[in-house]
């Protein structure tokens, strides 16, 4: 037996950004035509047993006392949740994720839900009818009845749970979910204007799954199977009239409660963009980096709606705030960047005649005089080592943004609808006041220092958070940041960090993205379980729920998650263990959404899940959503690799997995040792390959703050970017501007072709040299491929960078470089997953072989041979 330690628990601080790739245009935009093998878009969910990879153990100890500082009661059973690199957020160890899943966005596959239990034995249940079964009841959805399509804020590695615990707790092939909190859904859920009938033992929503007399109106729980009243609601003549209710005839309900509980209640009208959105500007730049940074925030504020309200900010060696008051030149009050703002210099600024934020139906022009006005550096100053003060400037962000204090106004407090945005536009290091580190790495205290600095940065992020405002920090420019240094800060706020080329166009854009991308605020995440199902592990843009924030029930063993932000672009993946071999035909799972709108609604999204249990492994294995499987397994394998070192390791631990996965559920070759990968996890390999020599994890990028900037970003991301970011999508332009989808292998690098890559943050356009050479054809081609990667990335965020090159320039082996190098295999290996080389001449075919170089780097399944794993054939 395995040892049982106790988790800890710990939440990534990242927002994810990005919202959910359009994978596929819509019909009146550019045409995919998914022909022949598309691109395999799912990975199952493998984590070898390997020592590093089982820290949520199969089965966790429960707690003896009650803990006031984690949430979790009496008896209840703790998951662990880990945050991505970076200073944890608790005090306990981190640990890393184990998960799995799978589905594919363009052809999801329904999930499977089985009969309900019956109740249980040993208490007979006592009715006011007097009947003591539960035989008048609405029947329980087919399985047939609800497809993953209808559940688009959940998505489960497999559609079946094993009942086998030591079967379904193999660390190589976990089971897990991803959840999308902000997630908007359209058309929406079904919306009751009612406060829910809850478990009074538990805490769980009624809902579809439970059972119900007709002639009392008591419900079953189907998390700990107790029985409810409901008040008379749920008493009925027949199950038909019962069935008009949302709750139970939908596994996605909305609880909305938009009564004026808060003073300084904001209309629906304005309510959306009465959060504040204050820029905090570096001035140390020079010309070329300003002027493109102008015209990025001259095309930001015109983006911006009449009522939104802005504030504009600019740091250096001081921080400058400017005064809307003044519609004829651009002013500013200025405060010293060497030490955090005093309460004197607050109060001045703040009760003073200056007008800070204002709304842009008032300011536009005082905004745009402001950013005209900006001058270059003038001095002759490397620029890492010019003095910038950016924790002051967001300190004084977050004085502006709270304003005047709830004694000065009267006792009126002015709750803005959603969080608000202090967005960092940033082109060197913090270097100056508070949470800063000096311009040289070898300054002989800089360890020290860099110590306190992050520290100090993490702590004005929580200060952030308490204020209900998230800090996004968009980097540009050639001079390194020291993303460690100001990663905390927009972690512990909810807020993101973004790394661009330039303030150019992918800047400009998100700015744009990040000003709107917020769906709500004051968010929480409760999680319940069937009994047999143990979390083990959470990884997301969270903090764990103390117990004086959340309402509690008497046997509540939930697990309750605080979100950071709410936003679409976020997501939280969970690890799951069966705690011993389930009994039951089928398990539940509840996940309960609360948070406050935009529109000053207090939501409770409700959504419950019923999946059925089997003892087949080749049916479970059949279940397994590889997409969701392979992004779950990444989530996890990303948390450790928190440096270069760590993402070698993790290399060689994707490796193992392979290896564990065919040990266990393959079959051997005969007369040798090799064995057969699963064929029902046909797509695993090549996604868990993709993201071993991948920008997440291989050598593409080749700067450790690049990569690090990028894990973040992934370990919150949606799962449409997610899976981008692991597995590219490639397209091919064909005559008439429509688009075939291939799969990521270097064989779509035909002369004569265009193919656009999508690779989650940046995609590639590539012109072959034959195409190239004919103006009219390729320009016609550019054109296209362009137009398909602005439909594909239009609601993404961050916005990728795009960019187009010809065959045989240098800048070609970015694209190269991500496409699996399948011209190395056999000529049948070739045909079998790449069948549209069937159509090519031998000419043609002769033509492409000899364009490709000769490099050490294996193929898909040379990789596969050298772990001694037969590859499985093309699906």
């Amino acid at each position: 037996m395995a040892k049982q330690p106790q988790p800890s628990l710990a939440y990534p601080l990242t927002v994810a950004p990005t919202n959910p790739d359009t994978s596929t245009p819509q019909p009146e935009k550019t045409p995919i035509n998914p022909s022949t093998p598309m691109l395999p878009g799912a990975p199952r969910f493998p984590s070898p047993n390997l020592q590093q990879d089982q820290s949520p153990s199969p089965s966790i100890k429960t707690p003896i006392l009650q803990s006031p500082f984690n949430g979790i009661k009496t008896g209840s059973s703790i998951p662990h949740l880990s945050t991505p690199p970076g200073p944890p957020v608790f005090t306990s160890p981190v640990r890393p994720a184990a998960v799995p899943f799978r589905t594919s966005p363009a052809t999801p596959q329904p999930v499977a839900f089985s009969s309900g239990s019956s109740l249980p034995t040993s208490s007979p249940p006592h009715f006011s009818n007097g009947s003591a079964q539960l035989h008048h009841q609405v029947p329980q959805a087919t399985e047939d009845s609800i497809s993953i399509e209808e559940l688009p804020c959940v998505l489960f590695s497999a559609h079946k749970v094993l009942k086998q615990k030591k079967l379904a707790n193999v660390s190589s092939l976990g089971f897990g979910a991803l959840i999308f909190p902000g997630r908007e859904i359209s058309p929406g859920p079904q919306i009751i204007q009612r406060d829910p009938h809850r478990c009074q033992n538990c805490g769980a929503y009624a809902n579809l799954y439970c059972k119900i007399l007709l002639g009392s109106g008591q419900w079953q729980c189907v998390i700990c199977r107790k029985l409810n009243g409901s008040d008379g609601e749920y008493i009925a003549p027949s199950k038909e009239d019962l069935s008009n209710l949302p709750e139970i005839s939908s596994p996605m309900v909305d609880y909305v409660r938009t009564g004026n509980k808060r003073p300084g209640f904001v209309p629906v009208s304005d309510s959306r963009m009465s959060a504040p959105i204050v820029l905090v500007i570096d001035e140390c730049l020079d010309e070329p980096h300003l002027q493109h940074l102008q015209s990025s925030l001259h095309a930001f504020v015109d983006s911006l709606p009449p009522a939104a309200r802005i504030g504009i900010i600019l740091y250096g060696r001081t921080v400058s705030v400017y005064d809307f008051s003044e519609e004829s030149m651009a002013s500013a009050d200025v405060l010293p960047g060497d030490k955090s703002p005093s309460q004197e210099s607050l109060k001045a600024l703040i009760y003073g005649t200056g007008v800070y934020l204002s709304p842009m139906h008032a300011s536009k022009e005082v905004a745009h005089q402001i950013f005209s006005s900006l001058r270059p550096y003038k001095l002759k100053i490397a620029e890492a080592s010019r003095d910038r003060c950016l924790g002051t400037a967001v300190e004084v962000a977050l004085s502006i943004i709270q304003g005047p204090s709830a004694e000065m106004s009267r006792g009126v407090v002015k709750r803005a609808g959603g969080n608000s945005r202090i967005i960092v536009c940033a082109g060197g290091p913090s270097t100056y006041g508070p949470g800063s580190v000096p311009h040289s790495l070898s300054h002989p205290n800089y360890p020290y220092m860099e110590k306190t600095a992050l520290k100090w940065m993490e702590h004005l992020g929580h200060e952030a958070y308490r204020h209900n405002t998230v800090v996004d920090i968009l980097c540009a420019g050639t001079c390194p940041v020291r993303v460690p240094l100001l990663q905390p800060l927009a972690k512990a706020s909810g807020g993101i960090l973004v790394l661009h080329d330039d303030f150019g166009e992918a800047f400009g854009v998100n700015l744009q993205r990040a000003s709107t991308r917020a769906s709500g605020s004051q968010g929480l995440l409760e999680i319940r379980c069937s009994d047999d199902i143990l979390i083990t592990q959470v990884v997301g843009p969270g903090e764990e729920a103390h117990i004086d924030t959340h309402e509690t029930f008497k046997n509540d063993v939930s697990f309750s998650i605080q979100m950071l932000s709410v936003e679409e672009t976020q997501s939280f993946s969970l690890s799951m263990e069966n705690k011993g071999d389930i009994k039951s035909d089928c398990v539940y799972f509840q996940f309960a959404i609360q948070y406050m709108s935009l529109y000053q609604a207090d939501i409770s999204r409700v959504i419950t899940v019923r999946l059925s249990t089997v003892d087949s492994v080749s049916a479970y294995l059949e279940s397994v959503q590889d997409e969701v499987a392979a992004i779950l397994i990444a989530k996890r394998t990303l948390l450790r690799a928190k440096n270069y070192s760590d993402a070698i390791d993790m290399r060689t631990i994707i490796d193992e997995r392979i290896k564990d996965i065919a040990l266990r559920f393959g079959s051997q070759v005969p007369k040798s040792k090799l064995h057969r990968f699963p064929k029902e996890l046909s797509l695993l390999p090549e996604f868990l390959f993709h993201l071993r020599r991948g920008p997440l994890l291989g050598n593409i990028v080749g700067h450790e703050d690049e990569r690090s900037v990028l894990r973040n970003l992934f370990l919150n991301a949606s799962f449409d970017l997610s899976l981008r970011m692991v597995a590219p999508r490639c397209l091919m332009h064909r005559e008439g501007g429509t688009f075939e989808e291939l799969p990521a292998y270097d064989l779509a690098m035909q002369s004569n072709t265009a193919v656009v890559l999508d690779h989650g943050t940046d995609v590639f356009i590539w012109l072959g040299a034959e195409l190239a050479a004919d103006e009219g054809r390729s320009a016609a081609a550019l054109a296209a491929c362009r137009t398909l990667a602005e439909e594909l990335t239009e609601l993404r965020f961050p916005a990728p960078r795009i960019l187009a090159f010809k065959e045989g320039s240098s800048q070609a082996r970015y694209f190269v470089s991500r496409l699996i190098p399948a011209h190395k295999d056999p000529p049948y290996e070739q045909e079998a997953r790449f069948p549209q080389l069937r159509s090519l001449t031998t000419e043609q075919r002769t033509k492409l072989k000899c364009s490709f170089i000769h490099f050490d780097d294996p193929s898909l399944c040379e990789w596969m041979r050298s772990l001694k794993v037969v590859p499985p054939e093309p699906s």
